[in-house]
């Protein structure tokens, strides 16, 4: 079984059990943007204004296999854009972009973060969540597994790094060929990227120079884990044991990163989203100083996509369910993780539901992607009232501190064409 395939395919698109972790009342949240179409990454550009992707809905263009190789194709479009949310009204205003998606417009890979340097140029980060290998081959040339530099204002943009070609050529974990990338930041002049489906951290310069990988994450080996019932729904039908299969005792998964921030040390943290069977409480923060030596800052999470810092240094993380993504509750949350560990939960359910990135606003409020897996029904989210009180009794889970689509358990529905 292809663990890492699985893992991507599921990303292409879980509140960990901590005895002591309590959920904090205080927070609401308000919806800023509705009616997005597979939404990402969000980001405040030096005008003030938010700006977040849309992975879209891909096309009738050509088709490429899943990951693991099992369902339904891929197939491209150019549904994909960058929104605008401006004094409560939203304006695409970046449109056309790469996008890849099953047919019923889930599981999309598309433009999946953005990001503004210092000058206020953009940076738009493109997923794929597929072989690199087939993607000149069957699709031809598209920006799937990139990332851009646009102009709004022309509507056209520039390649400034293939991620998916490095892959494809140097596969620095040594696993199976894929890419996904998901999450970046801009470091000075350096472009630092998550890739799921590589299961590295890669770097290239704004000048478009070297590209290279930063560094590799380990598979986990699961002990007694729990799996789906067999008969359950899914789009990666070796994924469900079959009837009578014996379950391992032990169970080899490769989780992948899926965000990335800098942190007040200097040293980039690194999200991960568990890989199949999901296990709650099975994620970890992972922390890459600057020798790219990667060791576990923070764990007990489940499922998690993004995570950002705030001018004070707390660690805010956002986990896409708070249950294995299997058993089809997708309830989410965003965890606070104060300087000194102590942990506060700001907003679990209620709504928040398949969140698949954040941001902090300078107005001190979260900004929440929500229903990121959904297209159509994406928001936007401002979440309210965070400054509650940290419970006494939280789990820490800091191990290391130095200098400090899940689209297939949902049913297939009729989509709009994307306007």
């Amino acid at each position: 079984m292809k663990h890492k395939q699985l893992t991507i395919t599921i990303l292409t698109f879980c509140v960990a059990a901590f005895s002591g972790m309590k959920a904090a009342s205080a927070a609401s949240f308000s919806v800023i943007a509705d009616g997005l179409y597979n939404a990402g990454g969000l980001s405040f550009s030096p005008d003030g204004n938010l700006y977040v992707t849309e992975a879209g809905i891909g096309g009738s263009g050509g088709c490429v296999p899943p990951a693991s190789g099992q369902g339904d194709s891929l197939c491209y479009g150019t549904s994909g854009a960058v929104t605008k949310i401006e004094n409560g009204k939203t304006e695409r205003i970046l449109t056309g972009l790469s996008s890849i998606a099953l047919p019923d417009g889930t599981g999309a890979g598309g433009p999946r973060d953005i990001q503004f340097d210092a000058t206020g140029k953009p940076y738009v980060l493109i997923g794929y969540g597929a072989n690199p290998a087939f993607r000149d081959r069957n699709l031809g040339y598209t920006d799937l597994g990139k990332i851009i530099a646009p102009d709004f204002n022309t509507n056209s943009w520039t390649s400034v790094a293939d991620f998916a070609n490095y892959e494809l050529a140097n596969n620095p974990d040594g696993g199976d060929v894929g890419s996904n990338p998901l999450g970046f930041v801009i470091d000075g002049n350096k472009l630092v990227a998550a890739d799921a489906g590589a299961n590295d951290l890669l770097s290239v310069n704004t000048d478009v120079s070297n590209l290279q990988a930063i560094t590799t994450f380990p598979e986990d080996i699961l002990t007694n884990p729990v799996f789906p019932p067999s008969g359950t729904p899914s789009n990666e039908p070796a994924q469900v044991p079959s009837q009578g299969e014996e379950v391992r005792s032990q169970f080899a998964t490769q989780p992948v990163p899926s965000g990335v921030a800098k942190g007040p040390d200097g040293a980039y943290y690194i999200s991960q989203f568990t890989g199949f069977p999901f296990p709650e409480g099975g994620a970890k923060i992972y922390r890459v100083g600057a020798d790219g030596k990667s060791s576990v800052f923070a764990d007990g999470f489940t499922q998690l996509t993004d995570l950002q810092f705030d001018p004070a240094g707390n660690l805010y993380a956002l986990q896409y369910a708070n249950q294995s993504a299997w058993k089809g509750d997708f309830d989410g949350s965003v965890i606070k993780i104060a300087p000194d560990g102590t942990r506060t939960t700001l907003l679990s359910g209620n709504g928040l539901e398949s969140p698949s990135a954040l941001t902090i606003g300078a107005d001190g409020a979260v900004y929440v992607t929500n229903r990121g897996d959904r297209p159509g029904q994406g928001q936007v989210i401002r979440i309210e009232n965070i400054k509650s009180v940290p419970e006494p009794d939280s789990a820490l889970g800091v191990l290391a501190i130095a200098a400090l689509g899940i689209g297939w358990l949902h049913k297939k529905r009729e989509l709009p064409n994307l306007p």
